[in-house]
């Protein structure tokens, strides 16, 4: 991915040259001049304590290695390895003292919003560590839009932005489309091709109306009825769609929009845990703290001042 005919630095020269953290460990990402983009060529042979961001972060070394260490697992990354970090996503990063990596950073939030995209981000919410060996299938053309993607930033193109995104969606198609060919999630013997497209449009309605409607009392049997499976086929189903049991996964979705309202300093927790789809202020505060392990005011106390660090 590197190449001498690129001017690495020029671009990215409105950088002040620090990084914004909040008192707890969120960092405030700088994106390119109030773009969604920002593309870095890092050589820095700094380690960075365990943080977390709302940016979505690609990361593919060069030159030596890079390590990323994720709920206590360490991902040795070597040249021409990738590794996707979803946002929110609690990482720390090591270095060695000589190397260069290639940094994408993406506010995916109004890609999050396109109808169909839910059913992508159920698989997108763990890090995705991808090399030849891990997607054979589908490495070449995932770092081959990187590589476009990086080069559409790096020479300054009029319409990059638009460029990045479009191949953005791209390659979480792509990594879609390989998630379910990979886990065979609709391929019954008995089952015709027509009938499990049929089914995976079933299921991306199913990751529409739970995006949509997470507020809502609703039921594994109620959603499972709507589509025409029993619930215990559904329960299967849903488990290797999206790697979560269908609780699992509405917690998770309601924790992630507490995390974004809790940034709001005018809303009450009591607010925050209605509007985020808890049926009760316990439940609410029990669940969060099971899966961040603080309390919402312990996590909006920790996150409200901001620092800088060089």
């Amino acid at each position: 991915m590197a190449d001498i005919n690129i001017d690495f630095n020029s671009i990215n020269s409105d950088f002040s040259g620090t990084r914004t953290m909040k008192q707890g460990s969120q960092e405030l990402v700088s994106f390119h001049q109030s773009s969604a983009i920002r593309i870095w060529c890092n050589e820095q042979s700094a380690d960075f304590e365990p943080h977390w961001h709302t940016a979505m972060e690609i990361i593919v070394p060069v030159e030596n290695w890079y390590d990323a260490i994720i709920h206590g697992e360490t991902y040795h990354l070597t040249p021409g390895d990738i590794l996707l970090i979803p946002s929110g996503e609690l990482h720390a990063l090591k270095a060695p003292e000589k190397g260069v990596r290639f940094i994408f950073l993406f506010d995916i939030s109004s890609v999050a919003r396109l109808n169909g995209f839910a059913s992508i981000q159920s698989m997108m919410n763990a890090p995705l560590y991808i090399t030849k060996n891990t997607h054979p299938h589908i490495y070449d053309d995932v770092y081959h839009i990187l590589l476009q993607m990086r080069n559409e930033y790096f020479n300054k193109n009029e319409f990059a932005e638009l460029t990045i995104f479009s191949l953005l969606l791209n390659l979480m198609v792509k990594l879609g489309t390989n998630h379910l060919n990979d886990t065979n999630l609709f391929s019954f013997s008995n089952t015709r091709p027509y009938k499990q497209k049929e089914y995976i449009n079933k299921f991306n309605d199913v990751m529409d109306y739970i995006d949509a409607h997470y507020m809502d009392d609703f039921t594994l049997e109620d959603v499972a009825s709507a589509i025409g499976f029993s619930k215990y086929h559904f329960s299967r189903l849903f488990k290797q769609y999206t790697g979560f049991s269908f609780c699992a996964y509405i917690c998770h979705r309601r924790i992630k929009v507490a995390e974004e309202l809790l940034e709001q300093p005018d809303l009450s927790i009591t607010e925050i845990a209605m509007q985020s789809g808890f049926p009760s202020i316990s439940t609410f505060n029990r669940v969060f703290r099971q899966q961040r392990n603080c309390s919402p005011s312990e996590y909006r106390e920790k996150n409200r001042y901001p620092i800088k660090i060089s």
